[in-house]
């Protein structure tokens, strides 16, 4: 089963993303989520088997400019998370599906994503799933 979360499933999605953004907090990524949830413009699936949530999803709108696509807005896959011992089952693609529908239903026509370029399971999870690369990047920071 996966379900659109709600606030009340912050500390749940928070318990697993932590999993996966790693330089993170639960409560940090709680608190963010808690925020993130109430917009209009994001929302998070999570799936269950039996009554464990086992991953998550978390997709968006983004009306900046987003690589390789030609409309505004996109809907970006955020983040994706299945743990370990629930993978290839069909899970993640089974979010990423929903994530899918929800931004058609929000009236986009492409759907984009990224990975870190160093990521080789996230960028073979990407192409399974039908994405095409459009670029690679490299981003620099310089304190002042």
């Amino acid at each position: 089963m996966i379900r659109k979360a709600t606030n009340n499933d912050c500390r749940i999605l928070a318990e697993l993303a932590v999993q996966m953004w790693k330089d993170n907090t639960v409560d940090s990524l709680e608190a963010e989520f808690s925020e993130t949830i109430k917009t209009d413009d994001a929302v998070f699936f999570i799936k269950y088997e039996n009554e464990t949530p086992v991953g998550f999803a978390q997709c968006g709108l983004r009306k900046d400019y987003v690589e390789g696509t030609e409309t505004s807005p996109v809907g970006y896959l955020e983040g994706i998370f299945v743990k370990e011992q629930y993978r290839n089952k069909g899970y993640a693609k089974e979010l990423l599906s929903v994530c899918e529908k929800w931004s058609r239903d929000m009236g986009c026509t492409e759907f984009a994503s990224d990975c870190e370029l160093d990521n080789a399971g996230s960028l073979k999870f990407h192409v399974a799933m039908g994405f095409e690369e459009v670029n690679r990047i490299i981003c620099f920071r310089k304190g002042l």
